[in-house]
């Protein structure tokens, strides 16, 4: 029996339990996938939002500007790559320079620092790729990028560093109480606790009704994404946004903090929660919206293309409290954009409903909020390059050549607290299959060390969840 049993190992899941990990309690992370980030926390645009266009008094407005505060500091504590580039929302026409207005009242109202409505000459002298058309901007100087990704399995590692336990592959089929203590029904086996936190995403709205707890609904919302090469990665200098629609909020041009560009996403309600495909009509949407921001965006400059899902809540805000239904059971649930951007305060908001709910709770004697300082062996000056490899020559043999990871910074990732167990896993912490052959040329080098250090056979490895096996079997013996 734990304490506390946390669903879901996105980036909200994984902040609760960085959050909840100091403290004098045994907690455990579920997570039906075999890895964290695996759903929207892995597959989204990796923006700081400045916290402008959420409604003011909601909890999306009070995390977006509490986590963006946060934001630059656990980025450094966590060793995640954080880059302050500013936004701007363009305006074609009256009408969206009077919604650019509404959001830096809403902004200002919020007390969001460094926002200004500029002018065609000011846009076009802060980002002259961008289109003649404009006719002004909101900018917002604190909004940043970070590596979604990265923050996600950062926050988790440092959670599991802490005493926390992962649990992988563990899809949860049911939740009893009796009495004081929860009954979590996993195809596993059942985990007991005293205490329940629904952190599961797209499925929470399902979770909740496990406990009786129909209050939401969930409606997945998919948006697809092109990711440009790195030689694309400098059209743009702030995050650009066009106004935002009914739909979301709208097609966006960035770079990413690896030096990509990043256009999308679109925004359509879908039925099944796990669809992932990518779509010609999408795709296409999406780069033609691009283009009315910039003419100069290169299709054919394309590295790969995805898809993420959003959980947006019916209820029109985030959903975060104990449950009117079931006592102990706290909900962390609709946490669609700028989910990223709150995750920090979120973490730390439900650790205070904990509390509230359990009592005084000491602080563990030895814990940690930061993780060691490491940069990319391709970030290394020579010096740094040569340092690494006189402490393992293993940073002297290069895997990925797009990216120029290292086999040492593979194993590294690997043996990690919570580390990489599939090809996905290693891309995700180390960038390898990432450039432009997209693993074309380093797959089996990364199947071979990880079935090596993990002492399994090849064809066991995966690409990323249960049944993605690259091998098939042996043609001969």
């Amino acid at each position: 029996m734990v304490d506390i049993v946390i669903i879901g190992a996105g980036v909200i899941g994984s902040f609760v339990a960085r959050s909840l990990s100091k403290y004098q309690l045994s907690i455990c992370v579920t997570d039906r996938h075999i890895d964290a980030a695996m759903g929207a926390s892995g597959a989204n645009s990796g923006i700081i939002h400045a916290g402008y266009d959420a409604i003011p008094g909601t909890l999306k407005a009070k995390f977006n500007i509490e986590g963006s505060d946060m934001m630059e500091k656990t980025c450094e504590e966590l060793n995640v790559p954080y880059k302050k580039t500013g936004s701007l929302v363009i305006a074609f026409n009256d009408e969206e320079i009077s919604k650019i207005q509404e959001m830096y009242d809403h902004g200002t109202k919020e007390g969001i620092r460094d926002m200004s409505l500029i002018s065609k000459e000011q846009v076009l002298t802060l980002e002259p790729n961008l289109s003649p058309e404009i006719k002004g901007a909101l900018l917002a100087k604190t909004a940043a990028i970070v590596s979604p990704y990265k923050l996600n399995i950062n926050a988790l590692e440092n959670a599991v560093r802490n005493g926390v336990e992962f649990l992988r592959e563990h899809t949860v089929l049911g939740i009893k109480k009796e009495k004081e203590v929860f009954s979590v029904i996993t195809d596993k086996g059942t985990l007991t606790c005293r205490m329940v936190i629904n952190c599961a995403g797209l499925y929470a709205d399902e979770i909740a009704r496990m406990v009786g707890d129909d209050s939401f609904k969930i409606i997945p919302r998919s948006g697809e994404y092109i990711l440009l090469d790195k030689s694309e990665g400098t059209l743009v200098n702030h995050v650009v946004f066009q106004a935002p629609t009914m739909e979301g909020k709208g097609v966006l041009i960035t770079s990413t903090v690896d030096g990509n560009l990043l256009i999308g996403p679109d925004a359509k309600e879908i039925k099944d929660k796990d669809e992932r495909d990518t779509h010609r009509s999408s795709i296409d949407y999406v780069y033609k919206k691009g283009l009315q921001t910039t003419d100069k965006l290169l299709l054919h400059k394309s590295v790969t293309i995805f898809t993420g899902v959003r959980a947006t809540p019916d209820k029109g805000d985030f959903i975060i409290e104990e449950s009117r239904y079931c006592k102990g059971f706290i909900n962390v649930a609709g946490i669609e954009s700028p989910g990223l951007s709150s995750a920090p305060a979120i973490g730390n908001h439900v650790a205070l409903i904990v509390k509230s709910i359990i009592g005084d709770i000491s602080e563990k004697e030895n814990y940690s909020m930061t993780l060691e300082k490491k940069k990319y062996f391709s970030e290394m000056n020579e010096e740094e390059k040569k340092e690494a490899i006189l402490k393992n020559p293993l940073y002297g043999k290069i895997i990925c050549r797009c990216e120029s990871v290292t086999e040492g910074e593979i194993i590294d990732s690997i043996h990690q607290k919570a580390g990489a167990v599939t090809i996905d896993g290693v891309k995700r912490r180390t960038r390898a299959g990432m450039g432009r052959c997209q693993g074309g040329f380093c797959l089996p080098h990364v199947m071979d060390i990880l079935s090596r250090e993990l002492k399994v056979d090849k064809d066991k490895i995966q690409k990323g969840d249960e049944g993605s096996y690259i091998l098939t079997g042996r043609t001969r013996q």
